[in-house]
């Protein structure tokens, strides 16, 4: 299992830093390209941006102060995937997207000083993004239905069978 999640993370990580770099080359040129549109309906565009910041541009500038909080955030994950040691395939694989993501955008802050984003959703207002900052969010929205449903319940049946295992008069 974890030959296969470093094998998933780092596959995650070069599409990530893949489609930058056809974003630097062929997207930064023309700054917006067409993407997703039905009709007259826009849906999503290729917009390159060079983002200096966080999520929604904030901590903009604060390159360095950015990167250790990712370093120490990758860490942190690190040692609870260790110390917990959850042999559950959605709970690591939820870990390897938030850190795939992670990494993707610490290797474009650390090399450039920003982070390239290309996404933009024209059906509502919201920031431009880029592939690491799906793996991220989707990691992190499944580590959470990890943490507050699925392992409720293996506490839960591990908790049965132990009592199942259980002499009547120890109970």
């Amino acid at each position: 299992m974890i030959i296969f999640l470093v094998i998933l993370g780092i596959i995650l990580v070069v599409i990530d830093q893949l489609i930058k770099i056809w974003a630097s080359n062929v997207l930064k040129p023309v700054k917006v390209m067409d993407f997703i549109h039905f009709g007259k309906l826009d849906i999503m565009d290729l917009h390159y941006v060079q983002n200096e910041g966080a999520a929604f541009s904030s901590f903009s500038g604060a390159r360095w102060f950015l990167v250790g909080l990712v370093i120490v955030m990758l860490i942190g994950l690190t040692v609870f995937v260790v110390k917990y040691k959850y042999k559950c395939p959605f709970f690591l694989i939820s870990a390897v997207m938030v850190m795939a993501g992670g990494i993707g955008n610490l290797i474009d802050r650390v090399r450039f000083g920003y982070v390239i984003d290309y996404l933009d959703v024209k059906l509502f207002n919201f920031a431009v993004f880029n592939f690491a900052d799906i793996c991220v969010v989707l990691g992190a929205i499944f580590l959470l239905i990890f943490l507050f449903w699925i392992e409720p319940k293996i506490v839960e049946k591990e908790k049965a069978e132990e009592e199942k295992e259980m002499p009547d008069e120890q109970i």
